[in-house]
C-alpha cells in the first residue's frame, strides 16, 4: 500500500512537471513598444540633452525677484496669465514706506510754502507799518525842530531868557528825532527791498533737497508693487499672500532653496532649446552656417525640426546640465541655442526635457 501512494506521488509530480515545462515553454511575443526609440535622422550627428526655455535676447526665463524685502499683501496675477510691459504683478506691506514718503512731502511743501513767502516780500500790511514809523518818525523830528527853533530864537534875543541847559537838551531831542528818522527810513528800505537773495536761494535749496527725499521715498515706495519689465506670459507664482520675500527671492520648504518669486517669459509664439553638447563633442559641431537640428520629446514620438540661433562661447561645468549640487565629476559642457515655432506644438512648455541630434546641412 506505501508502495503505491509513493508511486502515485511520484507519477503526480511528472505530469505537474510536464505541464509546467510545456506552459513556461510557450513563446510569447514581445509587446510593442509605446513609442518609437529616439533615433538620429542625420547619417552623422552628435547627442545633446536640451531643455526648452523662452525666446528672448538672453535665451532664458525672465525671474522676478523684489528689490525690497517684505511681506506679500496681494498677488495680482495667475500662472499662464499674459501681461503688458508695467502691469502689477505682486503687492508687499508698503505701510512703512508709505508713512515715510507722506512725511517727506509734508517737509517738503511747508519749505515751499516758506520759499513762496520770502518770494512774496515785502508783505503790504508790513510795508504800511514801516511807512507809518516813518512818518511818526518825521513828525517827532518837525516837533523837536520847532521846540530847538523857539529855544534858539529866544536865546539869541535874550540870552537870560532861557538857560543854556534848555537849548542844549532841545538840540540833543533834534539830533535823537533825527536819528530815529534815520533808523525809520533804513527800516522802511528794508523791508520794502523784500526777502534777502541769498535767503531765497538758501531756502530754495532747502527744498529742492527735500523735494528729491520726497522722489526718493515715492521711487523705494514704487518698489513694493512688483510689476511687469516687459510683456510676457507668467509662468509660474512660487509665493502668496502673507508669505515673506526679500532680494533672494521666497524660500521653498519642499527644495529646501530659495525661488524667484515668479517666472516669467515672452510672447510664447516661439519657444527656445538650449541643448548642451559635452566638451569631447564640441570640436565636431559643424560651423554655425551648416548647423541643422531635431528635437524629440521624450516619451513620445514628437520630433520638430530646430532653427539655429547662436552658441553661448563658454564652456560651463555639467552642474548647469543637471542641477545637481552633489555632482564630482569634472564635466563641462557648450551650450548651443535653438528655436521653433509653438504653433502646432501647443503641450510643450518652458522647463521640459528634450532630446537633441545636431547634423551638418
Amino acid at each position: 500500500m506505501r508502495n503505491k501512494i509513493i508511486f502515485g506521488l511520484a507519477l503526480i509530480g511528472a505530469l505537474a512537471g510536464l505541464i509546467f515545462a510545456y506552459i513556461y515553454g510557450i513563446e510569447r511575443k514581445p509587446q510593442p513598444p509605446l513609442f518609437k526609440p529616439v533615433a538620429s535622422p542625420y547619417p552623422s550627428s552628435i547627442y545633446a540633452n536640451g531643455i526648452i526655455e523662452s525666446d528672448q535676447a538672453g535665451s532664458s526665463n525672465i525671474n522676478v525677484y523684489p528689490e525690497v524685502p517684505g511681506v506679500i499683501t496681494k498677488v495680482a496675477v495667475a500662472e499662464g496669465q499674459s501681461v503688458a510691459a508695467g502691469a502689477s504683478l505682486i503687492m508687499l506691506d508698503d505701510t512703512v514706506p508709505k508713512s515715510t514718503a507722506e512725511q517727506a512731502h509734508s517737509q517738503a511743501q511747508a519749505a515751499l510754502s516758506l520759499l513762496n513767502e520770502l518770494k512774496a516780500q515785502p508783505r503790504k500790511e508790513t510795508l504800511d507799518i514801516a511807512k507809518s514809523q516813518v512818518d511818526l518818525a518825521a513828525a517827532n523830528v518837525k516837533l523837536a525842530r520847532d521846540q530847538f527853533e523857539k529855544r534858539r530864537a529866544s536865546y539869541e534875543i535874550d540870552a537870560k531868557s532861557i538857560s543854556k541847559d534848555v537849548l542844549d537838551n532841545a538840540k540833543d531831542a533834534l539830533n535823537q528825532a533825527e536819528a530815529a528818522l534815520d533808523v525809520a527810513q533804513k527800516q522802511y528800505n528794508l523791508t520794502k527791498a523784500g526777502a534777502w537773495a541769498y535767503d531765497i536761494e538758501n531756502q530754495q535749496k532747502q527744498y529742492d533737497a527735500l523735494q528729491q527725499a520726497y522722489q526718493g521715498a515715492l521711487a523705494v515706495l514704487g518698489k513694493y508693487v512688483i510689476k511687469a519689465r516687459t510683456d510676457g506670459v507668467v509662468m509660474s507664482v512660487n509665493a502668496t499672500p502673507g508669505s515673506y520675500v526679500s532680494g533672494v527671492g521666497s524660500y521653498d520648504a519642499y527644495t529646501q532653496a530659495n525661488l524667484p518669486v515668479m517666472v516669467m517669459s515672452r510672447n510664447q509664439d516661439y519657444l527656445a532649446v538650449r541643448c548642451y553638447v559635452d566638451e569631447i563633442l564640441v570640436s565636431r559641431l559643424p560651423d554655425a552656417a551648416h548647423i541643422r537640428a531635431e528635437m524629440s520629446l521624450q516619451g513620445t514620438d514628437v520630433k520638430i525640426p530646430l532653427e539655429f540661433v547662436r552658441i553661448q562661447p563658454y564652456i560651463s561645468p555639467k552642474l548647469e546640465l543637471s542641477n545637481q549640487r552633489q555632482e564630482k565629476v569634472d564635466l563641462r559642457v557648450l551650450p548651443v541655442i535653438f528655436r521653433f515655432s509653438k504653433k502646432n506644438h501647443t503641450a510643450i512648455y518652458p522647463g521640459q526635457l528634450v532630446d537633441v541630434y545636431i547634423g551638418n546641412k
